[in-house]
C-alpha cells in the first residue's frame, strides 16, 4: 500500500485547509487510514483517523470540532478538512494506514503499518 499526502499550504488563523491521503496497491489490507502531525521540535501527535468503510472516526482533543476525516466515496482518498486553524496547527502533516488497527487505537504511530511523506501546513497569526 502507497499512501500520498497533499494539499498542504500557507494560511491565515481561522482559515482552512483540506488535506488528501491518495492510497493505491492492494487497499483492501487496510482497515482504517489516519493522520498525524509533527512541528518543529515536537513529538509526532496524532490527529484523526477514520475506518476504511467509515464506520467509525477518531479525533485527538486538540481538533474536535475544527476538523473532520472523511472517506470520498469509490475513491481511495481520505480527507482532512480543518477549519478554525490555528498557528498552534502549523505542523508537517503525515497520513498513515494499518491493517488491524481500528480508529480508537490509531493513537500510537509505533507500528503503523504503511506511512505516506508529509505535506506542510502553515497558519499565520
Amino acid at each position: 500500500v502507497q499512501l500520498q499526502a497533499s494539499g498542504g499550504g500557507l494560511v491565515q488563523a481561522g482559515g482552512s485547509l483540506r488535506l488528501s491521503c491518495a492510497t493505491s496497491g492492494p487497499t483492501s489490507r487496510i482497515l482504517s487510514v489516519g493522520w498525524f502531525r509533527q512541528g518543529a521540535g515536537k513529538e509526532r501527535e496524532f490527529v484523526a483517523a477514520i475506518q476504511w468503510n467509515g464506520a467509525s472516526t477518531n479525533y485527538a482533543d486538540s481538533v474536535k470540532g475544527r476538523f473532520t476525516i472523511s472517506r470520498g466515496g469509490a475513491e481511495n482518498t481520505v480527507y482532512l478538512q480543518m477549519n478554525s486553524l490555528k498557528v498552534e496547527d502549523t505542523a508537517v502533516y503525515y497520513c498513515a494506514a494499518d491493517a488491524l488497527v481500528p480508529p480508537n487505537r490509531f493513537a500510537d504511530p509505533a507500528g503503523l503499518d504503511y506511512w505516506g511523506k508529509g505535506t506542510q501546513v502553515t497558519v499565520s497569526s
